[in-house]
């Protein structure tokens, strides 16, 4: 039933027959995380790091109606240039957008969704959606950690987006049973930044180590996903004062202009880039790199 709607890139389909390492991307970081053409630039980038891994990456997108779990360079550079006018898909979007036959661009839920669909067990992204800050008045928390809770996907990150509200992120992950894994770190990376006043479940130092706690939570079959949070590299952290600042001007503008919802972090997002003279978005691009080579390193070791 699900080839009525499911498109499987050959070169990736071949892969997973052949238990050959393959990581899922998603495609909202494509439209709604990043002006044109460094969105695309860096999509093609990412995709690039895990072939260098040995592992075949799997973008994944809604292009007209049809489910896609990898794209060429033409639908790529489409949802860059589309941008903002593709619609954010999660969960509950996914059978709309299909029945209309239009794109969607996957957020870290449905991405997670249709990874599980094609059988692809690791997927490398920036940071996770969770609480955001206030939640206690607006209840405002991303679907991604429900997701979390109940699909077979490790997803590789920088910790949660720090416009959220790390704490209660943390432990909405831990009532749901979600285990956080923090690679050669102690604390919960702060997406920016490389630690938290925040702690992590289980530290693992090598991607071997990572795939056989996932091999093992599978195969009995204890099902939801792992955060495995994959610090950004030294040398692009920021500053934690100047990015701190930045979320706070942004949170407060946001707030003046009504913005709530799924509109939210695509606008922190872009004004904090604005704020900090396009240094977060320099940060933002090569912690997705450093968590796509991870991912690539813990789908081979998966396979093994």
């Amino acid at each position: 039933m699900l080839e009525k709607y499911l498109d499987i890139q050959p070169e990736v389909a071949e892969a997973l027959a052949n238990n050959q390492p393959v990581v899922a991307l998603e495609s909202t970081i494509i439209s709604h995380g990043m002006p044109y053409p460094r969105n695309v630039e860096t999509a093609l980038l990412v995709e690039q790091a895990i072939r260098e891994q040995g592992a075949i990456p799997a973008t994944i997108a809604i292009i007209e109606g049809r489910l896609k779990v990898g794209l060429d360079e033409a639908q790529i550079r489409h949802l860059g240039q589309a941008g903002q006018a593709v619609a954010k898909v999660s969960r509950r979007d996914i059978p709309f957008i299909v029945a209309a036959r239009k794109d969607g661009a996957t957020t870290v839920a449905a991405t997670m969704i249709l990874a599980a669909m094609a059988g692809i067990k690791v997927f490398a992204t920036g940071g996770i959606g969770g609480v955001h800050r206030g939640a206690q008045e607006t209840f405002d928390i991303s679907a991604d950690l429900q997701e979390l809770a109940n699909t077979d996907v490790a997803v590789v990150c920088a910790g949660a987006k720090s416009i959220l509200d790390l704490g209660l992120t943390r432990e909405y992950l831990e009532t749901q049973g979600v285990p956080v894994v923090g690679y050669q770190t102690d604390s919960l990376p702060a997406f920016y930044t490389r630690e938290s006043e925040h702690s992590i479940d289980y530290r693992l130092e090598t991607p071997e180590a990572i795939a056989e706690a996932l091999k093992a939570k599978w195969a009995m079959d204890l099902k939801g996903g792992v955060v495995v949070a994959n610090p950004i590299p030294e040398e692009y952290a920021m500053a934690p004062q100047v990015i701190t600042d930045a979320i706070e001007t942004a949170l407060k503008e946001a707030e003046k202009q009504g913005i709530a919802g799924k509109a939210s972090t695509p606008f922190l997002l872009a004004r904090v880039c604005e704020l900090t003279g396009g240094n977060s978005l320099d940060s933002n691009i090569q912690l997705v790199l450093n968590n796509a080579r991870l991912g690539a390193r813990i789908a081979a070791a998966y396979c093994r």
